[in-house]
């Protein structure tokens, strides 16, 4: 059985910097259940929504941060719809994400390898090169067969770009990763 040391495990700090950071008051959350009851995920979370926000209005940072279902939710904010107080859980959740990827915590490498060729496509082009992203993706997880099948119906519609086209105003996406650089201190 698993008892959890209220004294020892609550972690005040992490709670109001997920709060300050969500805009949320994790407080309001009475676990009807609804937003696990709507997410679409549900079956494949280490931990349901609802869990996730007993376990943030109990401090346990650790144990949230190394969950698997922060990584796993497609922010499709079903649980903020379904929620009686109106609590923010999508954006919840998104806080929770980037914090274990400051932390170092990602125990879905494939998704965290997924986002991180995204954004480094944005980056790049000022949207997303999807056949760079895929080649980047298929590169740093070995994963190069996988999506065979794919490829062989989608290539010959033309659907796939060959080579990136970059947006008008790609210099103010540019200046969004540079404060968002500078802010994190990798600048």
């Amino acid at each position: 059985m698993n008892v959890i040391n209220m004294k020892e495990s609550y972690d005040a700090e992490f709670v109001r910097a997920v709060e300050r950071e969500s805009g949320q008051n994790v407080s309001l959350c009475y676990q009807c259940g609804n937003c696990t009851a709507g997410c679409p995920y549900t079956e494949f979370y280490d931990l349901p929504v609802s869990r996730i926000m007993r376990g943030l209005q109990a401090g346990q940072r650790d144990a949230l941060l190394s969950c698997r279902s922060l990584w796993l939710c497609a922010t499709c904010e079903s649980c903020t719809t379904r929620c009686p107080n109106n609590i923010d859980v999508a954006t919840i959740m998104d806080v929770l994400r980037h914090m274990a990827r400051k932390a170092g915590k990602a125990p879905e490498p494939a998704v965290k390898t997924f986002c991180d060729a995204f954004l480094d496509s944005v980056r790049r082009h000022g949207r997303v090169f999807e056949m760079g992203l895929m080649t980047r993706y298929m590169a740093r997880t070995g994963r190069f067969l996988s999506d065979v099948d794919l490829s062989l119906k989608v290539l010959p519609k033309r659907k796939l770009a060959m080579r990136p086209h970059d947006i008008v105003g790609k210099e103010s996406i540019a200046r969004i990763y540079e404060r968002y650089d500078r802010k994190e201190g990798k600048q």
